[in-house]
């Protein structure tokens, strides 16, 4: 669990959990607007699929971006 504060971020630390998670064997990432993507291989294939993901997130106008 991340621990350290981000950008932003005033007070404690709010409760943080990991966007990866598997289902029988297969897995997926979770983004902050509960966008479930998958299913995955494996826990390494969806590591790159998140990193893909928020590259083109950062892309994306500001007025359109999910963050």
């Amino acid at each position: 669990m991340d621990t350290q504060c981000r950008t932003g971020e005033q007070g404690p630390v709010p409760f943080r959990s990991s966007r990866f998670f598997c289902v029988g064997s297969k897995w997926y990432f979770t983004t902050r607007e509960g966008f479930d993507s998958g299913p995955f291989a494996s826990r390494e294939r969806a590591e790159i699929g998140l990193r893909r993901f928020l590259h083109v997130v950062r892309l994306l106008p500001e007025e359109q971006s999910v963050h």
